[in-house]
């Protein structure tokens, strides 16, 4: 069966739709193979595409790859020498103030499991710091983005920017490619701003790493666990 305006066949495009949701996950150590710039605009292109509020589209994107990519992230690494962490705080709150369940035990689950895959143990400060900065190197990926929106614009199109990241990281899928989205870089809004001309009006919400996966390395193998339907979804009339 063949629709007009799409000649994969149905039964095709669903199998490649469900594969690259089901096989997209957040990969933290990439290939140095390259990735054109043809392919990432294709991937904005593509998920450009989202749905956003009376169409505002309120994304910006900034795309970073060679020496732009090691100066941001070698700045980052110079403040933290410099100063550590504490000074540097994003400017927004990403989890609960007050943590509760099943959002405890689902943080604690994943952390615990992948920190046992990098060989950390419980106490092991210096292996969890030491992983914790290979956020800033985009995990080894050839491509990192930094993702923000205007400071005045509310809720909704923080909801908006989630669909379009989402989009992005599917359409990864469908080249080849994976992707893992870092909210660790919004903490360091201060030392990205001027290294990528980012004005004071926006907000540095998240990073993105694009590239090959790393398949050798053990924290790719990493699968978290997912909610049973029943547990976050209800039927009536259906």
């Amino acid at each position: 069966m063949h629709d007009a305006a799409n000649p994969i066949p149905r039964e095709a495009a669903i199998a490649a739709v469900d594969e690259a949701i089901r096989s997209r996950q957040s990969v933290r150590a990439f290939l140095p193979t390259p990735v054109g710039r043809t392919t990432v605009e294709e991937l904005l292109r593509l998920a450009s595409r989202s749905a956003s509020g009376s169409n505002i589209q309120p994304w910006r994107v900034r795309v970073i790859a060679g020496d732009a990519k090691i100066r941001l992230t070698q700045a980052i690494f110079d403040a933290v020498a410099h100063d550590g962490f504490e000074p540097y705080q994003r400017e927004w709150n990403y989890y609960p103030v007050r943590w509760r369940e099943p959002f405890l035990g689902r943080r604690r689950k994943i952390g615990w499991d992948m920190y046992s895959l990098l060989g950390v143990a419980k106490g092991d400060f210096e292996g969890t710091q030491q992983a914790r900065m290979r956020n800033y190197e985009f995990f080894g990926a050839p491509v990192g983005m930094i993702f923000t929106l205007d400071e005045d614009l509310e809720i909704g199109s923080w909801l908006d920017l989630g669909i379009f990241l989402g989009s992005i990281m599917i359409a990864a899928r469908g080249h080849g490619l994976h992707t893992c989205p870092q909210a660790a870089f919004a903490d360091f809004h201060g030392v990205i701003r001027p290294l990528l001309n980012i004005p004071e009006n926006e907000v540095i919400i998240c990073g993105m790493a694009l590239g090959h996966i790393d398949r050798d390395a053990s924290v790719n193998a990493l699968e978290t666990e997912r909610a049973d339907l029943d547990a976050f979804a209800t039927f009536d009339g259906l």
